[in-house]
């Protein structure tokens, strides 16, 4: 029977910022934790700050290879994966230290770079889909499984439209447009699986100082870990939902 013990997460992008958040609190909640890093170093100071509960993986959503050898040891080791969290993601790949305010009018669709949207969404949409794709045969072997896409309320395109919102200026082809079709591809895999046990959501961890905005953001790692923890090891039956802070609803 299974245990809390023995249950497996995997945490992609968790070597900082808020998927480390994430990884740490999996830990802390008797997960085995694989910590998901590009760099191999990074992943590996990042899981000695978590403890025993946590294993370094050196994974690049972005190349195939990574992720069939990351399968492949947790196939060997696990035989299941019970939590996958689709953490990583980048706002921009254009020159770093930019303000928000730099990159948002950089990447306005009337002038966006379309190599850097490529760049991007290669992250942010596509990453997803090849990593969940990946690991659904281990998923299906786990009890409960369930899928966590780490989204954005700009991927709200009702939110987008909403003249009130004061984020909608935001909305860009290549980080807002990445994270809206990222949300389209939570739909598109609760619907394909909403006759098998597995959940899928997406959660919004709201405007978290983190590198992906340049430390602009207006909550702490802590603060915006916390709505996607809470789905990560939410035990109901709910898939196929997208919220954000404080556990609010947001419409795809």
């Amino acid at each position: 029977m299974q245990t809390e013990k023995n249950k497996i997460a995997l945490v992609t992008g968790a070597n900082t910022g808020v998927g480390f958040q994430i990884a740490k609190a999996l830990a802390e909640n008797n997960y085995m934790v694989y910590v998901g890093a590009r760099n191999l170093e990074k992943g590996k100071n990042a899981a000695e700050k978590l403890g025993e509960n946590a294993i370094t993986i050196e994974m690049d959503v972005t190349k195939q290879d990574t992720i069939r050898i990351a399968v492949k040891e947790i196939q060997e080791k696990h035989g299941k994966l019970d939590l996958l969290v689709n953490n990583a993601g980048i706002s921009h790949a254009g020159k770093p230290g930019r303000t928000v305010e730099e990159v948002v009018a950089a990447n306005k669709p009337s002038v966006a770079s379309i190599d850097e949207m490529r760049t991007v969404w290669d992250t942010n949409v596509f990453g997803v889909v090849a990593v969940t794709q990946a690991f659904l045969p281990l998923l299906k072997n786990a009890t409960a499984p369930r899928i966590v896409n780490v989204s954005s309320s700009l991927g709200s395109l009702t939110l987008g439209m909403d003249p009130q919102n004061p984020y909608r200026t935001n909305f860009d082809v290549v980080y807002g447009a990445s994270k809206a079709a990222m949300n389209a591809v939570t739909v598109a895999f609760a619907i394909e699986l909403e006759e098998s046990n597995i959940k899928i959501n997406a959660a919004s961890p709201g405007y978290t100082a983190t590198a992906l905005n340049n430390f602009q953001g207006t909550d702490t790692i802590e603060e915006g870990s916390r709505e996607p923890v809470r789905v990560a090891l939410d035990e109901s039956d709910i898939t196929g939902e997208f919220t954000g802070p404080n556990q609010e609803h947001y419409p795809w």
